[in-house]
């Protein structure tokens, strides 16, 4: 078995450091952001954010019998000893993937703050001085969260007139891209099971449309998320009836696992398709980007395998002239994170924030609001640049009492 330990001994003292403690905690905002803690032995620490979900934290915990000792500044190297240690129980994907992310990006943050640079110069530069965002907004009350799942509104939740309305509001915040989740309950009618859209459903999601349109106007970027929702003809279907709305993209219409249906609809499709927050590090990518089963990719640095995996997956799309705009539903620190990705990464478009309705989001990190003018700027300072509020964060601890330290 290869053996991803430390045999490269020879540093200066300033950079002989070693990993003492992991922590996690969970978060509990519109989704659980899974928060990760790396302790060195020279007193500093590195925070990290993995994706959403159950499960997580556990992993993170086990990699602290082996991380133990080992010198965080080694980052890439660490998340190929993560993956190989725990590759005899789904360490190449899935969950164990996405706790090393969180671990990942915890040790680009600690790294910065021993070498006293930003991460995005330990990434390899910068592009840009702010990244711009997306905001991913709700229509009223329609896809509210129950327990982690989705619980479904109301139909009047789902007029097109409710995501007019919501869209006027995010433009008057500053933001010059949007997007709407698109799936909608009627679109089950009659058949709950098989994918297939019904003209009416089709019609309700053009109407939606071309109302987010009209109330935004034409120089709004502005994209629809499917959900993995619908079969082949339907997403074929469904492209056709947007074209002419100048969508930024339509994203994820069927599922994820089969690479080639997904380039059948791209291929074939008169507005962009975006897809990828479901693939985990850069070999699950290949498919997508060499066949072109993608216009805009989407992976999730949290999810994928941290801000290195994530860059070599936006080398890999750079090379067939694709965007990369990540997807990020994270709080504070996730985002931030993704923020010194976008800055480092040429074919970088536009990174998503998904924390519109949570008032407190901001008071979760101790600077000032991240937010302005629908670009978040890069900092200078060590490391990520932000630091967790453990006051606030303790308010909203999924399980209480379990907060770090």
């Amino acid at each position: 078995m290869r053996d991803f330990s430390n045999h490269a001994t020879n540093r200066t003292p300033e950079r002989d450091v070693a990993i003492t403690g992991i922590e996690t905690c969970v978060i509990e905002g519109n989704f659980e952001w899974n928060l990760v803690r790396v302790h060195a032995d020279t007193g500093v620490t590195g925070i990290g954010e993995a994706y959403r979900g159950g499960g997580v934290t556990e992993i993170i915990e086990y990699t602290e019998r082996f991380l133990l000792g080992e010198n965080p500044l080694d980052v890439e190297r660490l998340l190929r000893r993560i993956v190989q240690e725990t590759s005899g129980h789904g360490g190449t994907t899935g969950k164990v993937v996405t706790a090393a992310s969180g671990i990942e990006i915890a040790l680009w943050d600690l790294a910065g703050k021993v070498l006293d640079l930003p991460v995005y110069q330990l990434l390899g530069g910068k592009y840009r001085d702010r990244v711009r965002l997306y905001c991913d907004c709700h229509a009223g009350e329609a896809y509210a969260l129950e327990d982690g799942s989705h619980a479904p509104a109301e139909s009047e939740a789902y007029d097109p007139d409710a995501y007019a309305a919501t869209a006027r509001e995010v433009a008057d915040e500053g933001f010059d891209a949007l997007k709407f989740d698109l799936d909608q309950p009627g679109d089950n009618d009659p058949d709950p099971y098989n994918g297939r859209l019904t003209n009416a459903a089709i019609e309700r999601k053009r109407e939606t449309v071309a109302a987010v349109r009209e109330a935004v106007g034409p120089e709004m970027d502005l994209a629809f998320d499917c959900h993995w929702e619908y079969s082949l003809d339907s997403a074929k279907r469904l492209c056709r009836k947007l074209e002419g709305y100048d969508l930024m993209w339509l994203e994820d219409p069927i599922p994820p696992e089969n690479a080639a249906a997904q380039r059948e609809v791209t291929r074939g499709s008169p507005v962009p398709i975006a897809t990828g927050e479901n693939r985990f590090r850069v070999h699950e990518f290949e498919e997508l980007l060499y066949d072109f089963g993608v216009d805009i990719v989407t992976p999730d640095p949290t999810t994928c395998g941290g801000l290195a995996e994530s860059k070599a997956i936006a080398s890999r799309a750079e090379e067939n002239y694709i965007t990369f705009s990540p997807h990020n539903v994270c709080g504070p620190i996730g985002t931030m994170a993704c923020v010194h990705l976008g800055a480092a990464i040429p074919n970088f478009g536009v990174l998503e924030y998904h924390a519109r309705d949570v008032p407190w989001w901001d008071d979760l990190h101790t600077g000032d609001p991240l937010i302005e003018d629908g670009s978040i700027a890069v900092p200078e300072t060590p490391g990520l640049g932000i630091e967790l509020d453990e006051n606030v964060a303790r308010k909203h601890l999924y399980d209480p009492g379990t907060m770090f330290g």
